[in-house]
């Protein structure tokens, strides 16, 4: 529970202070229990709303925080949809042009930038590829898994830009009535594939999550990834012609969390491999990154969203054959998602896309198929825009949702469309995002006053 959130929104509403103090005090009794007193409850209280007074409205034009008047899960921000997509966007557009190779304008997960001239000629070829993954919110109750995962996720978005990660990093927060050894549960399961692929786990950080304004149990955090690439392949580079593959996929965080929550907990342990990094690992080592277009993973809300990220940022339309996606997907995870009506489409399968050439096909499947990790033909890419599915032989819109499949029980209730005006909120969106780079040209001003670097 977020007390400092809680203060500041009875303030708003004209509470009185000693009935603001009385409910903190009931909800830090049901949170801590016997592990603080009344009085240092009442204490804490008291100076939780010291502290929200202090800060409510402030007017500095760079501690003032901007609003846009939309939430967070009013805007699907963070469920891999089209709402989040949107918000995606604006922050390429917010952050501009930064003369790297790949960043957020491309849509892409990881970002790429060339060695410096201050290297040696020959380090000067070599390209710098950073990403970082949050972990599946979730799964703070399973602190393994979500390190196992999102460590996993991390390489992916490292590899598929045809890079050899080289180092992981990650940042653990846990609330102040969390257990301790929720981080060493979290880094066994970073380490468990930083040991498995061999690439080290080097450095991180460990914070309670709103130190001791925020209260609870609940865990979050992130993996980082970094590698290392002679040549870069981006989803930039699908072209009409290419021909699209698929690897067999069981999905990663999103299964979990289906699996877990719908009681099937059998199907975790389908999730718990590392199929997709010895994939690209081996077409990275037979130097295919030459010849691929591009490789990327089916996670941004499914298939359906990736098509659409991928045809928006090349130019180009991608056609796929539902039967031959189906086929390759975990026979399991498949029969779950199929009991629980959730569209295997649009959730995370981990599957490796790779986009190629049509005299490059045979090559990949024999390149994948070596490290005995499954992979066909399922789509093709043709000169338009958007993304298509044939299904029964019909060709059919693919587009992604507001939001991803719905994929547990708390996700069907809240339903994957937006009940508000989404041109409305895009509206107000593109408001916040002009005064967010207002605020940061001021910024910009006021250091270049100080002198360069």
């Amino acid at each position: 529970m977020d007390l400092e959130g809680f203060a500041k929104r009875k303030l708003r509403a004209g509470e009185a202070d000693a009935k603001i103090i009385a409910d903190m005090n009931t909800r830090i009794a049901e949170i801590k229990r016997a592990r603080i007193t009344k009085e240092a409850a009442d204490a804490l209280a008291k100076a939780v709303l010291e502290e929200a007074k202090r800060t409510l409205d402030l007017k500095d034009e760079f501690v003032t925080e901007i609003l846009s008047g939309v939430r967070m899960g009013e805007m699907g921000v963070g469920s891999r949809g089209s709402g989040d997509f949107y918000v995606h966007e604006k922050i390429g557009e917010l952050i501009g042009d930064t003369g790297a190779v790949v960043d957020s304008s491309s849509l892409s997960d990881s970002g790429v930038v060339r060695l410096p001239a201050t290297c040696t000629k020959k380090d000067n070829d070599k390209f710098v590829v950073v990403t970082v993954d949050g972990m599946h919110s979730r799964l703070s109750d399973f602190p393994f898994l979500a390190g196992f995962h999102v460590a996993r996720a991390a390489l992916r978005d490292v590899y598929v830009l045809g890079a050899v990660p080289v180092a992981l990093l990650s940042d653990i927060h846990v609330a102040d009535d969390g257990d301790v050894g929720k981080i060493f549960d979290h880094i066994a399961g970073i380490s468990a594939v930083s040991d498995a692929t061999g690439v080290p786990l080097v450095t991180g950080s460990t914070l309670r999550i709103g130190g001791d304004v925020v209260i609870g149990e609940r865990m979050t955090g992130c993996v980082g990834a970094v590698g290392v690439a002679e040549d870069i392949v981006s989803r930039v580079g699908a072209k009409a012609g290419d021909v699209i593959l698929m690897s067999e996929g069981a999905g990663g965080g999103t299964i979990t969390t289906a699996a877990l929550y719908y009681g099937e907990y059998e199907i975790v342990k389908e999730t718990m491999n590392i199929n997709f990094l010895r994939a690209c690992n081996a077409l990275i080592n037979a130097d295919m990154v030459r010849k691929v277009h591009v490789m990327t993973d089916v996670t941004n809300g499914g298939v359906r969203g990736d098509a659409n990220e991928i045809a928006k940022v090349a130019g180009v339309k991608l056609v796929f054959f539902e039967d031959k996606i189906r086929s390759l997907v975990n026979a399991k995870v498949l029969s779950l998602l199929e009991r629980q009506e959730i569209d295997y489409l649009g959730v995370s399968l981990d599957a490796l896309l790779v986009i190629c050439p049509e005299e490059a096909v045979e090559e990949v499947k024999a390149i994948v198929r070596a490290v005995n990790v499954d992979i066909e033909v399922v789509g093709k890419v043709e000169k338009g825009k958007g993304a298509e599915i044939m299904i029964d032989g019909e060709r059919k819109e693919f587009v992604p949702k507001f939001r991803e499949s719905a994929y547990t029980p708390v996700k069907k209730a809240v339903g994957e469309s937006t009940k508000a005006d989404f041109e409305a909120m895009k509206r107000k969106v593109d408001q916040a995002v002009e005064e967010a780079i207002l605020k940061r040209d001021r910024m910009k001003e006021m250091l270049a006053g100080e002198g360069d670097v």
